[in-house]
């Protein structure tokens, strides 16, 4: 059987499911393309060849005497490196931590798995996730399967992730998102990253950047493969406080969902405040988006922000610094520890934030967060680009500058759920991606918003030359 490396699940599903292929088929393909592709493309940096291989046999099996765990059954997927997976290395992208084996498995994992699914290995990432653009000084920063020629950034800080998911390495990979660590690898790779709601799925056993703000989130080809993942994976977990309670969508419902939005309203920045830093492209991209919407049926509003996009990504940087200081910073304390410059500075500078400041930056978090739930209306969600520019050359990155997460950080300090999508392309042929913020657990609207544009357009179905 021959399919496209760039199938999604819900495809590669459907071709087991009629008998068309079987799980080890399709996972040696992925093994045989990561073999051949990875070593210039640096997705991966540890790969299961042996142990994947016998999950799909034992996938076949099952399927073979009808025993079906989930859709996703026997299909292959990858994990950002700051997943715990007993006696697996996880190094959370850090030299520091070179050779270090898990003594856990993240409950993430092992929903992945007791749904059937195969863990292809691990994907590189930023260092302890602390980084927008996708580099890693020490460990090496993957590179942007969009321009061959040029090592240009994958985005940051599930930096493997996106490229793994673009080049067709893997069908989908998990990641995590602190400030856009999901969204930004997505739009700069074009694919799609869905960052959920805090406490839709569990953070026990991830290597934690800044807990407060930490999400989980996929990174697919296609918002239908982001909906069942999502769904396989949301739910209580008992050692992760925040699950309790959660409200979980109905996602069953929405992927059923059509191109129709009636009824769906959709905020726009004002024009003249969208931030000087967005290019011209990004622009059009973003207006063009708003046309397509409308066209779908939902209402288009200008509405100025009820806070300052700038002011947010400040506040974001202070929590999520002074709690990358209390996870990390004995390391970035000690000069003879081996990590990249820009990581522990960034780390260092949460020592600032400590005390009584970090508690005044807690208590903004949540006054913000409820000022955003009860500011945005239940069917509503807000339309921004992904991030304000196409991909840059890895040597023209300022690890100063926090302009990559310039719209996406505001996502996690605000407590929403955030989606970017594919949406177009520079005239230099970079992914261009535009992104949807609504409330607190309302996946379930991001996946019908995605869904319709996914249904009347076709930017997730471009793929990389390689």
């Amino acid at each position: 059987m021959t399919f496209s490396p760039f199938a999604s699940l819900a495809e590669l599903s459907a071709l087991l499911a009629a008998g068309k292929t079987t799980s080890r088929e399709i996972t040696a393909f992925y093994l045989d393309r990561i073999r051949r592709l990875n070593s210039g493309l640096h997705a991966f940096c540890d790969v299961y060849y042996e142990s994947a291989l016998e999950e799909a046999d034992i996938a076949d099996e099952e399927r073979a005497a009808g025993r079906l765990r989930s859709p996703l059954h026997g299909l292959p997927i990858a994990v950002k490196d700051l997943f715990e997976i007993e006696r697996q290395l996880t190094a959370a992208g850090s030299a520091c931590w070179a050779g270090r084996r898990s003594t856990l498995t993240a409950p993430v994992v092992e929903k992945l798995r007791a749904a059937g699914m195969i863990i292809l290995g691990k994907t590189h990432m930023v260092e302890f996730a602390f980084g927008v653009w996708g580099t890693n000084p020490l460990l090496g920063a993957p590179k942007n399967p969009w321009d061959l020629a040029t090592h240009r950034v994958p985005g940051g800080s599930s930096s493997g992730s996106g490229v793994a998911v673009a080049a067709g390495l893997a069908p989908a990979a998990m990641g995590s998102d602190t400030g856009g660590s999901v969204r930004i690898p997505a739009s700069l790779n074009g694919i799609t990253g869905l960052k959920t709601t805090s406490g839709l799925i569990s953070i026990h056993g991830v290597i934690p950047l800044a807990a407060t703000l930490d999400t989980i989130g996929p990174l697919t080809r296609t918002i239908e493969d982001a909906a069942l993942l999502t769904a396989l994976l949301a739910g209580e977990d008992p050692d992760d406080s925040k699950t309790k309670g959660a409200v979980i969508p109905d996602f069953s419902a929405v992927l059923k969902s059509g191109k129709d939005l009636s009824g769906i309203t959709i905020a726009a920045l004002p024009e003249a405040d969208m931030p000087e830093i967005t290019d011209a492209e990004t622009v059009a991209v973003w207006r063009e988006a708003k046309v397509v919407l409308a066209r779908l049926g939902a209402r288009i509003v200008e509405r100025a922000l009820p806070f300052s996009v700038e002011h947010l990504t400040r506040s974001n940087v202070e929590l999520t610094s002074a709690e990358c200081y209390q996870n990390h910073g004995h390391l970035a304390e000690d000069p003879s520890s081996p990590m990249g410059d820009g990581v522990r500075a960034r780390t260092l500078g949460g020592k600032a934030f400590q005390g009584e400041i970090y508690h005044a930056a807690l208590d903004a978090h949540e006054k913000a967060a409820l000022a955003f739930k009860n500011w945005i209306g239940q069917n509503e969600a807000v339309l921004t680009p992904s991030v304000p520019f196409p991909a840059i050359p890895l040597s023209e990155v300022n690890e100063k500058t926090p302009w990559m997460a310039l719209f996406s950080r505001a996502g996690n300090f605000l407590r929403g759920a955030s989606v970017s999508l594919p949406a177009g392309f520079s005239k230099s042929g970079l992914p261009i991606g535009i992104m949807l913020t609504s409330g607190p657990f309302r996946e379930d609207l991001l996946i019908r918003l995605g869904r319709a544009w996914q249904q009347e357009t076709d930017w997730h179905r471009k793929t990389p030359r390689l």
